[in-house]
């Protein structure tokens, strides 16, 4: 018999029997579709991290506080990185275009009988060019308001639009922390970073935000929650990081190790692609589980089709069927089930994708290899487990096989 005439006849036996080709099917069915939608899924939030840790400004380092052994063991951080160093790197290391000091904190924020939490962050006018910020209305603070402690205020778009709606806020009055500040400007909208809504957040002189909001808690100066540098260009970024740990290291009398940690959006990413590629591969191989899951039921399913089919193996065998034509059909039926519980598998696993891509933030992508992947194991797997039923079957003794029935 040949092999287009088994595979015939393994079609017509498991379509007479739909409902239990089907349930047979349905574990292959889930675990293809769970691989291929949790790869794609992973490789989403790894395109997603990517995209926004780019928006956080070309070419752009973080120096903060602490050492990276100091950040493991403990959220109180030090409070060693002041404003004097931020000026310090201006001044001194040639690599650096530009230099944002940075402090920030979650305070109420109040107009008139709206109230809400916000972030509200105390910056200097380099914050804008460094961060790739941009003013949709009004002007941003300037070097005087930072000089003047001046209490004046510019919105990220989100809130604004929560606050004064479709009204002009540029002149308005809001208090953060029971003070009294003044609007002077509206952000253009940012978007989301790790889960954080960067429209949603305050902007004030970073002195304001130090003498009049927190109050100064280092005694070396105004202390800072990072500072962000952007290098000179991408090739600069090496010699940067370096010019800047040793300024600060200078500047902070360090013998030992550094009270401070400088990260690159490259080590920064690196780090984030490490955390979702490894979830990635542990929620993949979760879901591998019912590949395996679905060939051991291919298998029981088969064997119990042996049993109940032993008076047709047996006439099969009495009018000259060889053991071989017996084990190529069982082991086509068996390849038929998981191959048909793969493509369906896919097709649903292509379809969670699509949709996650369309109802989150999430650009989930179709990994052509995942598919291939997936495809060719639930194959595999129908052909490993169908190997001890097809084997049973052709090893039945045709005349034990008719007496049987």
């Amino acid at each position: 018999m040949d092999i287009l005439e088994s595979a015939k006849m393994a079609g017509k036996t498991l379509t007479a029997n739909k409902l239990r080709s089907t349930l047979t099917m349905l574990g292959i069915i889930i675990g293809n579709a769970s691989v291929i939608a949790m790869i794609g899924i992973g490789q989403g939030a790894q395109k997603l991290a990517s995209d926004q840790f780019e928006s956080l400004g070309p070419n752009v380092l973080f120096v903060s506080p602490g050492s990276p052994e100091a950040s493991r063991r403990t959220f109180d951080l030090p409070r060693t990185l002041v404003l004097a160093d931020a000026k310090a790197i201006a001044a001194q290391v040639p690599s650096v275009q530009g230099v944002a000091p940075q402090r920030q904190s979650q305070l109420p924020v109040v107009y008139r009988n709206l109230n809400t939490s916000s972030l509200v962050l105390g910056v200097t006018p380099e914050f804008l060019p460094v961060r790739s910020f941009d003013v949709a209305k009004g002007r941003f603070v300037t070097e005087q308001d930072v000089e003047r402690n001046t209490q004046v205020v510019a919105l990220g778009a989100d809130l604004a639009t929560r606050f004064f709606g479709n009204q002009d806020p540029i002149g308005q009055e809001i208090r953060i922390k029971g003070i009294t500040f003044r609007v002077i400007g509206v952000m253009q909208p940012k978007g989301a970073f790790l889960g954080n809504n960067q429209d949603d957040t305050a902007f004030v002189p970073i002195t304001t935000h130090a003498n009049r909001l927190t109050g100064r808690t280092s005694p070396y100066g105004l202390d800072l929650t990072f500072i962000a540098i952007s290098a000179k260009n991408e090739a600069s970024i090496p010699a940067a990081e370096f010019q800047v740990t040793n300024l600060l290291r200078l500047r902070h009398k360090v013998t030992d190790e550094d009270d401070f940690t400088i990260q690159t959006q490259k080590d920064i990413l690196q780090i984030v692609g490490a955390v979702t590629g490894g979830l990635t591969i542990m929620l993949s191989a979760i879901a591998a589980i019912s590949l395996v899951v679905g060939g051991i039921g291919i298998m029981n399913i088969m064997l119990v089709s042996v049993t109940e089919r032993t008076q047709e193996i047996g006439l099969r065998k009495a009018i000259g069927a060889s053991q071989h034509d017996i084990l190529i059909q069982f082991m086509i039926e068996a390849v038929i089930l998981s191959a048909a519980g793969g493509f369906l598998g896919t097709a649903i696993g292509v379809g969670g994708i699509v949709l996650v891509g369309a109802l989150s933030p999430l650009q989930a992508s179709v990994s052509p290899i995942a598919i291939a992947i997936a495809t060719g194991v639930s194959g595999g797997i129908g052909l490993f487990f169908g190997v001890v039923p097809a084997r049973q079957a052709a090893r039945l003794d045709p005349i034990v096989a008719l007496r049987s029935t």
